[in-house]
């Protein structure tokens, strides 16, 4: 998984709201360095839909919001 959380740091003089919980995405082609050789490949088609072709670099997009519990904490 790509996504990271995180808890942003809240001073006690802070006069906003704090924020439960904080979170990034990270590129998965940042773990994994030189590509190898013979890295499994998508049929063309199948690489057209995934917008990648190798499935080491297929991250779709997942609504962080949507995923949160109650509380705002995955």
């Amino acid at each position: 998984m790509t996504r990271k959380f995180y808890q942003p740091y809240r001073s006690p003089f802070d006069p906003c709201r704090p924020l439960p919980c904080e979170t990034y995405e990270t590129p998965p082609e940042l773990f994994l360095g030189f590509q190898p050789y013979h890295l499994q490949q998508y049929k063309p088609l199948e690489a057209l839909k995934q917008g990648t072709l190798w499935p080491a670099l297929f991250d779709p997009y997942e609504n962080p919001y949507k995923q949160m519990g109650k509380g705002g904490k995955p």
